[in-house]
C-alpha cells in the first residue's frame, strides 16, 4: 500500500484516536534521533512514513524533537511514536 503524501501542515488536522498494530523497525527510535540531530544541525528532511486514523501517510520535513511518545515538527506539530512505520533518509 503506497502511503498518501500530504504536506506537513496538514499534520496538526489529522486524528490519532483509534487504536493501530504497526510493526516498527526495531532500529526506529535509534533513526529518530540520527534524524533529529540531522534536522537540528543541518536542517535536514526526512521522509516520515506513518498511520493516521485514515491511512497511510508521508510527510518530508525535519524533525526538531523526538520525546518518549512523539516525535515534534517545525511549527509545534506532533506525530505519536507508536504510530511511525519508517523513516527514509
Amino acid at each position: 500500500m503506497e502511503p498518501e503524501v500530504i504536506e506537513k501542515e496538514l499534520v496538526k488536522d489529522l486524528s490519532f484516536s483509534r487504536p493501530v498494530t504497526i510493526k516498527q523497525d526495531p532500529e526506529l527510535r535509534r533513526r529518530l534521533d540520527e534524524a533529529t540531530r540531522l534536522g537540528n544541525g543541518y536542517h535536514t528532511k526526512v521522509g516520515i512514513i506513518f498511520h493516521d486514523d485514515d491511512g497511510l501517510k508521508r510527510i518530508n520535513t525535519t524533525i526538531w524533537a523526538t520525546g518518549t511518545k512523539f516525535i515534534c515538527l517545525k511549527g509545534g506539530m506532533w506525530i505519536p511514536i507508536d504510530r511511525i512505520v519508517e523513516l527514509k533518509f
